[in-house]
């Protein structure tokens, strides 16, 4: 819908049982995450003139094992969040020539906050930093945004009924109803002139 400011708004519920895209976004930061300390590990095993291949086994072994636990601690987190929604994401977008915003509407960014804060506690009376820092960050942010100039790469995802926006240092995740999906595309890939569209 084009607004008299100029701008395009639009809501989308996600079903998150039938459209695992946002899970699938968290499995590809975590898997980032183990791959970034396995590798930062291994760096510094090599640096050891005593390290061995079976060692190099031995933690990599560790790593994925720590993958698998992840992978199902995840899911279950995920079906709980799911039904802690209501089984749908509901998503404000806000789309004009410069970017385009993806804004939790307010009964989900309440919730939203409710789950950082309980990560947040979590982490903090277990000793884990991360997680404290994670539940924290998940806590206080409700919306992102992508500058078309900042753009590198755009993803069609028809049937998931997502198009992804690739910044440098950030994922944004663009929902879109199919009679509006293509309009959506063309416009975004009109204006990102420094992206790679696919």
């Amino acid at each position: 819908m084009l607004c008299p400011d100029g701008k395009y708004r639009w809501v989308y519920d996600v079903p998150m049982l039938k459209n695992p895209s946002i899970l699938f976004e968290v499995f590809f930061v975590l898997g980032v995450s183990f791959g970034v300390v396995w590798l930062f590990v291994m760096l510094l095993g090599g640096c050891s003139s005593h390290f061995r291949l079976s060692e190099m086994w031995d933690i990599t072994r560790g790593f994925l094992i720590l993958i698998a636990v992840f992978f199902v601690l995840g899911c279950v987190a995920y079906f709980f969040v799911s039904w802690y929604y209501g089984w749908k994401y509901s998503i404000l977008f806000i789309m004009d020539e410069q970017e385009v915003v993806h804004k939790q509407l307010p009964g989900t960014e309440g919730k939203a906050r409710a789950i950082g804060k309980l990560t947040a506690l979590a982490g903090a009376a277990g000793g884990k930093a991360g997680m404290a820092g994670m539940g924290i960050l998940v806590a206080s942010r409700t919306s992102m945004s992508s500058s078309f100039s900042s753009v590198r790469r755009i993803i069609a995802c028809r049937r998931r009924h997502l198009i992804k926006v690739r910044e440098r240092f950030s994922r944004n995740m663009v929902f879109v109803a199919d009679e509006d999906f293509d309009f959506v595309y063309q416009f975004l890939c009109a204006h990102c002139p420094h992206a790679r569209k696919d």
